[in-house]
């Protein structure tokens, strides 16, 4: 008997010191394709947590939209159907329409780390989707608008958009809309390169990187200046599984993703200016705006995103106070001086 007892408190402890030592692992998936900068740059952030939480905490990636919708995986982590996605904050901007703080910002995610801008921003992730906001990735990209024509200016400057048959999508509506006069083809990204070839679309809004890996630069000759907005991507957790990750993982998954925020600024930099040169030696033209038109352009662009924002908060049982409180923690007006 004593023999017994002794095995059986040895196989008890063999299975407490197993579970002790469980491995977290964490389902994702990302919004756009693998061959996009901006999933590569995910990926490798998924690699980074990997490698460091060995043991640990480990990250399974599902795929991208083929599994599950782009516009669909918002609503999928907050539900708890995949545990993590990365995906532009505006794909779910009607739940959280303070994500337009992010689209508006001139700042980079380590400045509005350091501020305490996304630890607000986390916190409304929290009370409003039941999400943990990771991080904010491969901020320091803004946009630009692509044309396949040479674009036509009025004579203060300003940029026409008659007749154009403009790419829209809800990150810059507000703006294309509401300043610009311009009639929207709303298209997700995946469909936008078989537009260009049809003729349906002959311009669109896009980031300053990722035309070449899309292959959109088949079809679009000018780049119009100045560029606005800021990339508003980032990793949303469910807040149900992150709360049952151990200390050690959490640590883990946010210390990479503060690195990876820095890093992600540095290489998609390097980035961009490797994409604009390759474009230019290949023909593309860069046409810009100048004085008035491009203040007035610049300005229209934020307070237009700022306005929808305001607007949609107020909508909201949580209300608009907030407001002011983002736009400080996301904007630096010395910045655009």
């Amino acid at each position: 008997m004593k023999h017994t007892f002794i095995g059986g408190l040895i196989a008890s402890c063999t299975l407490i010191a197993g579970a002790a030592q469980a491995e977290d692992t964490i389902t994702a998936v990302h919004a756009f394709p693998e061959t996009l900068i901006y999933t590569k740059s995910f990926l490798s952030f998924v690699e980074k947590v990997n490698e460091a939480g060995e043991g640990v905490v480990q990250i399974e990636v599902r795929g991208g939209p083929e599994a599950i919708g782009m516009f669909q995986q918002p609503d999928a982590v907050r539900d708890g159907i995949v545990d993590m996605v990365y995906t532009p904050g505006s794909f779910y901007g009607g739940a959280l329409p303070e994500k337009d703080a992010l689209v508006a910002s001139n700042l980079t995610a380590p400045e509005a780390r350091a501020n305490g801008g996304i630890e607000m921003i986390d916190q409304i992730h929290q009370a409003k989707m039941g999400v943990k906001y990771l991080g904010w990735f491969d901020s320091g990209v803004c946009y630009n608008l692509w044309t396949r024509n040479e674009p036509e200016f009025d004579d203060k400057g300003n940029l026409k958009v008659e007749g154009l048959k403009l790419r829209g999508n809800a990150v810059y509506n507000a703006f294309f809309t509401d300043y610009l006069g311009a009639q929207v083809i709303d298209l997700p990204t995946t469909e936008v390169y078989s537009a260009l070839e049809r003729g349906v679309v002959d311009a669109t809004g896009w980031t300053q990187i990722g035309l070449i890996d899309l292959k959109w630069n088949e079809f679009l000759n000018y780049r119009i200046e100045p560029c606005f907005f800021s990339t508003d991507l980032g990793v949303i957790v469910n807040l149900d599984k992150w709360n049952s990750l151990s200390p050690e993982s959490q640590k883990i998954l946010q210390d990479v993703a503060i690195a990876h925020e820095k890093e992600s600024v540095e290489a998609l930099t390097a980035k961009r200016d490797d994409d604009f040169a390759k474009l230019e030696a290949a023909g593309m033209k860069v046409v810009s705006l100048e004085g008035e038109a491009k203040a007035n352009y610049l300005a229209a662009a934020r307070e237009k995103t700022w306005a929808r924002m305001k607007g949609l908060m107020a909508e909201s049982p949580m209300g608009d106070g907030n407001y002011d409180a983002l736009i400080a923690k996301f904007y630096d007006p010395a910045k655009d001086k």
